[in-house]
């Protein structure tokens, strides 16, 4: 039996604030089971979780045992005190032989050999995306992580192109895992009528689009191309997620442009409302201008919406041939694209099944055993 196969492995979990910490939660909730069915059976893990996550609902404490470390990490501050001083301490005492951390931050110190999962680096090519305190630690901390790490780990080519040029860690050490199917259907939707009448739906078509409400995700440019279309053919806009500081930009672009009785700012919705919205979406499109991943896209697609995205970073990657690809700088492109969707059920139809057949492609099984021979050569 190798030193791999009676590895004692923490995963570093002390990012995760339930509900509010998206792709990186939905990642570590889905990955998190894949990895204890398919590790060798000498392997065990142990889950260092903050206290937000200690009083919810997680595999940490049911399929693996957990221990708290005594921070708050919605206080920044608290994250990296937990994680740069606590976690080695705690980890060493339980006798891990591997800390996998996996929100592209990591301890730089520990008698444990060190895997991190970068997700993207974001901070470097949109700094405004996460502005104050929060941008000015990544900088520091998340090319540090990577260069004290036996392995890092990149969810997409695009990023371990960024890793390579904006961290200098060496390719050998790199290991590309894409990520599995983001969020499968685990609601029952309401009926399209219902779903129609709870957002002010009408009978129009509905364009729909999942992300943060932040100057990256390129939103402005989508409502731009909204009023590009002509007001006969024009589709409802619906943008779900937490109001931010840009959504009053946002708001204010839609009225400028004349189109704000034809975009639905929605705020936080339920899983039920989300699969309501994924049942009535006549098409998904997708602007943002850097993803690490992209899983939107990917759920898109498993529900069979046809797809339009931005050809920029590693979404071309998520993409392949199942969605119409759009230059996300040019707002003729994406309302050209966003036409073609609603215009031409022939296309629209042969993206769905495109669409759901490039889904199928992406599991956490996968991401799991690459995840695994990781966590092999850093312990080689």
């Amino acid at each position: 039996m190798s030193s791999a196969d009676r590895a004692h492995v923490g995963l570093n979990l002390i990012f995760l604030v339930p509900g509010e910490t998206g792709g990186m939660e939905v990642a570590a909730r889905e990955l998190i089971p894949e990895l204890i069915a398919a590790a060798p059976a000498g392997m065990r893990f142990t889950a260092f979780v903050n206290r937000e996550a200690a009083a919810a609902e997680g595999p940490w404490g049911e399929l693996l045992p957990a221990v708290t470390v005594p921070v708050r990490a919605r206080d920044r501050r608290q994250w990296v005190l937990g994680e740069q001083t606590l976690l080695p301490v705690l980890a060493a005492r339980a006798g891990v032989t591997l800390v996998h951390s996996m929100a592209s931050t990591a301890p730089l110190w520990g008698p444990f050999r060190r895997v991190v999962t970068v997700h993207d680096l974001i901070y470097a090519r949109f700094p405004d995306a996460h502005p104050g305190l929060r941008d000015r630690g990544m900088r520091v901390l998340v090319p540090a992580a990577a260069r004290r790490s036996d392995r890092v780990i990149a969810d997409s080519q695009s990023t371990r192109a960024d890793l390579l040029e904006l961290t200098r860690v060496p390719a050998e050490r790199i290991d590309v895992v894409p990520l599995g199917l983001g969020s499968a259907a685990r609601a029952q939707p309401l009926a399209p009528a219902q779903a129609r009448e709870r957002f002010d739906l009408g009978e129009r078509p509905v364009v729909l689009t999942l992300s943060a409400k932040r100057p990256h995700k390129n939103l402005a440019a989508l409502v731009g191309a909204l009023a590009a279309i002509p007001a006969e053919r024009r589709p409802l806009l619906v943008l779900p997620g937490y109001p931010t500081w840009h959504e009053a930009e946002l708001r204010e672009r839609a009225a400028a442009a004349g189109v704000a009785e034809d975009v639905r700012f929605l705020g936080w919705v339920s899983g039920v409302e989300v699969e309501s919205l994924w049942s009535v979406a006549d098409a998904f499109v997708f602007p943002s201008l850097y993803e690490g991943f992209g899983l939107p896209v990917l759920e898109a697609m498993a529900r069979g919406v046809p797809v339009a995205c931005a050809d920029a970073s590693s979404l071309p990657e998520v993409a392949g041939d199942a969605a119409l690809l759009f230059d996300p700088r040019r707002e003729s492109e994406i309302a050209a694209a966003i036409q073609r969707l609603l215009g031409e059920p022939e296309l629209a139809q042969r993206l769905r099944g495109l669409g759901r057949e490039r889904a199928k492609l992406f599991t956490w099984e996968r991401a799991a055993r690459l995840t695994l021979q990781s966590y092999s050569a850093a312990l080689a």
